[in-house]
Formats: structure tokens, C-alpha cells, sequence
């Protein structure tokens, strides 16, 4: 580990060029006293390490030093497939061979691929997790994602809607949606997806398991998650919009809002357009649609209107009782 740790602050200081201690410990992830002792090891092994006094001074290599001990190991190297994704590669336990991978990558390539790197990644950062919702806590992820790697059997304990279950299933791959894990696992001859949050535990057992054959998990997500969907949309709600509910409902709905808006009639004397609406579930429809407020009218079907006037008129007596 601290030849690892060496290579990197090494690399670092080959990287960017001059950095305080502060600075190397924050990306080593160790203490002031480990880079004041790493720094003294690495000048005792020969290497020119030089230190720069006052207010812009830090550590730096002496002009024209360079390493080529750039060697990726197997988890350095699959890491950098999590490039964008710093988070969840902290999270799969992956965060220091991910960072020791970028700096071993940028020593590697010449100045110029290199310097053009570093502009793409000062410019550009993928946040994976949704606004406005904590990522799910993941205690177990480190533990399924090897278990993915290895082909081994995992004996779980899962909490589902209806209650808790035991399973053992056969871990087929692991993806990030939205900020949330999910497993992608064989069971009982069928492949189904879990919350990684939602697993209480986890065993990994001694044997391993064969893949399905042609199994492609990305293939498999695409086709899994269409037909959720069509199963969630199973109505269309027709809505009239005012020019605020307009620009509220790509922001409440997303693509299903933006390929209704597309498609809607001409706007009224007021700016009102129609549009139609996949919706899901009676209840849940009204929980939607209310999130738009007085800019939008249900028009049908005639259940939905009905709901959804009940919902508002049992709000509004509610609000009318205490009203003071």
C-alpha cells in the first residue's frame, strides 16, 4: 500500500507541478505527517524532490525529472471504465485504484494529450444522482459488485414492498440509474433486477455459478426498463395547459412531457394548448398532475377529472376549516 501511495504522490507532483503538503493530503487521502514522511522517502530513493518556501511554495520535482513507472494493475486499469464517476467509484471500493489509474494514464501520454485531458476533465463532471434526493445508503455494494467480478452465489436478505425474503442468486451485473444501484441477478431460472439499498444482507458463498449464455446486460436493461414502462403508462391523461403549465411540464415529467408538448393542438386566445399525457395508476396520476397546479386542467377520461376534483375539493375544505 505505501509503495502505491508513494507512485502516486510521485505522479502527482510529475502531473500538476508544484502542490503544498495540504494539497497532497487531501488527495492521498492521508495525514500531513504521512506526506512530510512519504516526501522524505521518496528524496532518500533517489528521486528529485525539491521544496519551495513561503506563501507559493510546495513541493516539486527538479526541472526535467520524469517517471515512467506507470504501470496499470488489473483493478487500476477496469477502474478507469468509472472515469466519470468518481462517486459511485468510491462507492463499488474502487475511489484510490480510479485515482491512481488517472495519474498513471496522464504520465503516460505526451504533454500535449495530456494537458488536453486535464482541460476535459477541469470542464466537464458527470453528477450521477438525482436533485433534490440523497443517494441511497449502499452497505453491501463492494461486497455484490466482487461477487459480480468472481461469478460466485450470493445468499441475500432482501426487504421488498410486501415483506422480507431470502434468496440465493446468481449476480449477472451491477447499474447506476439515476443516482440508484441496482443488482441485476439470476433467480429461480428468470432474471430480475434488486435495490442494492434494499438488501439487509448479504452472503457470498464459496461456489460459483455459469452466466447465461449470450446474456448482455445492457440489452437486458434496455428491454427490462421499456417494459416497465409500458407497464407504469398504461393511461393517457388529456390536460389543458396555460403558458406557465407549459413550461412546468417537461420540468414535472420529463421526455413524456416533452413529447407531449410536441404533439399538442394550437394554443387558445389565452395561450391555453391541449395535450395527452402517459400517466400512470389512477392514484398516482393525481398525485402528478397535482404538482402542476392551478396550470393545468384534467379533461379526461372523465374517472381521472373525477378523482382529481375530489382530491382538490377535500383539499380545499380542509384548508377552509382552518382558514382563520
Amino acid at each position: 500500500m505505501r509503495a502505491d501511495r508513494l507512485l502516486s504522490l510521485l505522479l502527482l507532483l510529475q502531473n500538476r507541478g508544484r502542490m503544498t503538503a495540504p494539497e497532497l493530503a487531501v488527495e492521498l487521502e492521508v495525514s500531513l505527517r504521512t506526506v512530510y514522511r512519504d516526501v522524505e522517502a521518496l528524496g532518500a530513493s533517489g528521486v528529485p524532490v525539491l521544496a519551495d518556501r513561503g506563501p507559493a511554495g510546495g513541493y516539486r520535482l527538479a526541472e526535467g525529472y520524469r517517471t515512467r513507472l506507470t504501470g496499470l494493475t488489473d483493478a487500476q486499469a477496469g477502474s478507469l471504465f468509472l472515469a466519470g464517476a468518481p462517486g459511485p467509484a468510491r462507492e463499488l471500493g474502487l475511489g484510490a485504484d480510479l485515482a491512481a489509474a488517472q495519474l498513471k494514464l496522464q504520465a503516460a501520454l505526451p504533454a500535449v494529450l495530456a494537458g488536453r485531458a486535464r482541460r476535459i476533465q477541469d470542464r466537464f463532471h458527470l453528477d450521477a444522482p438525482a436533485w433534490f434526493r440523497e443517494a441511497d445508503p449502499v452497505p453491501h455494494l463492494a461486497q455484490i459488485a466482487q461477487a459480480v467480478w468472481d461469478q460466485r452465489v450470493l445468499r441475500a436478505h432482501y426487504r421488498r414492498w410486501r415483506g422480507e425474503v431470502r434468496r440465493e442468486l446468481h449476480p449477472l451485473g451491477l447499474v447506476l440509474k439515476g443516482g440508484i444501484w441496482y443488482l441485476v441477478a439470476g433467480v429461480d431460472d428468470a432474471v430480475r433486477t434488486y435495490r442494492v439499498a434494499r438488501f439487509l444482507a448479504v452472503d457470498t458463498a464459496a461456489e460459483d455459478f455459469e452466466r447465461p449464455a449470450g446474456f448482455q446486460l445492457a440489452a437486458y436493461w434496455k428491454e427490462s426498463t421499456s417494459r416497465l414502462d409500458a407497464v407504469l403508462h398504461q393511461q393517457t391523461a388529456e390536460l389543458r395547459l396555460s403558458p406557465r403549465g407549459q413550461r412546468l411540464l417537461p420540468m414535472q415529467f420529463g421526455a413524456a412531457g416533452n413529447r407531449a408538448l410536441a404533439e399538442a393542438g394550437p394554443a387558445d386566445a389565452d395561450g391555453w394548448v391541449r395535450v395527452l399525457l402517459p400517466v400512470e395508476s389512477e392514484a398516482v396520476a393525481v398525485g402528478d398532475l397535482l404538482r402542476l397546479g392551478a396550470e393545468a386542467e384534467v379533461l379526461g377520461p372523465p374517472e381521472l377529472r373525477r378523482a382529481l376534483a375530489e382530491t382538490v375539493a377535500a383539499l380545499a375544505g380542509r384548508y377552509a376549516r382552518h382558514t382563520t
